[in-house]
């Protein structure tokens, strides 16, 4: 049977609070005689498979390919679109705030109470650490052959200790806290044993959360899955082997295996994709100029805006 796909892109700009900038954009574009508004696409008319790109970190914003409120208001409007039938999450993702990959999977796991609908995971290069705990929302998983998955865990830190430099070369440091733990993690005195257990048993509570998520996802048994989560990447093939995914194939072939699962001969694909502002009339339109001036000046200002916010605890994998 030939499956034919009618792919269109479909935009929806996350919800932002209205501030008076708006109001100075627009008279700035009478001012210079320039139209230039930013329409959101309609949506599909017909039935339709939605694709979701949850790709990078995934944060609140990483200035680039991903977007924590795009992605919960195009879940929001799939719920509601009736000629929606099922939803593929396109994943390239190596994870990260523990925060928001609950509140997504969440997201997600709303959809499929509310819908009924079908879900399917198609892994690109990576659905690891977070990336994988959302994958588990769907029905099935399947993974590019080359694709990365797994690094079951949670990471906490870094927490620097500068105490002994500073000794060295003189300099003294004094604050003022309410309690012994009050300041735990800064960066003038290392940890002690009580600290570190505190931040061990946040750890070890959002890993036991991360546990039961992958146990009810894949149907498995909480012991085999801590055997399989000691922090390890796996492979496609050791993720089939392991009960980690259903199979090895394309995003392509995902696709079409949920065209024909669904018993359409072909459906439309509405591809939700955040795209990122690009130019200052962008942010301007969005409520942000400072944003255009913050990601110009410095490409990895967002990146640091999120590390300097310490101590995070991260479902992550690679340099963090």
């Amino acid at each position: 049977m030939k499956i034919e796909l009618n792919e269109q892109e479909y935009i929806l700009k996350p919800k932002r609070k209205r501030n008076g900038i708006k109001v100075i954009a627009l008279l700035l574009l009478l001012c210079i005689g320039t139209a230039c508004l930013t329409v959101d696409s309609e949506m599909p008319t017909g039935d339709n498979i939605a694709v979701l790109d949850i790709i990078g970190t995934i944060c609140e914003n990483d200035g680039y390919t991903y977007d924590q409120q795009y992605l919960l208001s195009s879940i929001d409007s799939m719920i509601e679109d009736e000629h929606n039938k099922a939803l593929v999450l396109h994943i390239d993702s190596p994870g990260g705030n523990v925060y928001e990959i609950d509140e997504l999977y969440l997201k997600i796991m709303e959809y499929k109470t509310m819908t009924g609908r079908p879900i399917y995971a198609a892994v690109e290069n990576y659905a690891a650490s977070g990336g994988y705990y959302v994958a588990c929302a769907a029905d099935a998983i399947y993974a590019n052959r080359n694709a990365i998955t797994g690094s079951i865990g949670v990471i906490m830190g870094e927490f620097l200790d500068l105490s002994q430099l500073l000794d060295n070369i003189g300099v003294g440091v004094s604050y003022v806290a309410t309690g012994p733990n009050k300041a735990m993690g800064n960066s003038y005195e290392p940890l002690t044993a009580e600290q570190r257990a505190i931040y061990q048993e946040i750890c070890d509570e959002s890993f036991a959360q991360f546990i039961e998520v992958i146990a009810e996802g894949r149907g498995m048994d909480e012991a085999v899955v801590r055997v399989l989560a000691d922090g390890r990447v796996y492979t496609a093939k050791q993720a089939v082997q392991n009960g980690m995914i259903d199979g090895i194939e394309s995003f392509q072939t995902t696709l079409e295996r949920m065209t024909y699962d669904l018993g359409y001969d072909t459906i439309e694909v509405a591809h939700y994709s955040y795209i990122a502002p690009e130019t200052f009339m962008d942010y301007m339109m969005a409520g942000d100029p400072i944003g255009y001036f913050a990601k110009n000046s410095d490409p990895d200002k967002q990146r640091s805006i999120q590390v300097d916010k310490q101590p995070q605890l991260l479902m992550y994998y690679g340099n963090w």
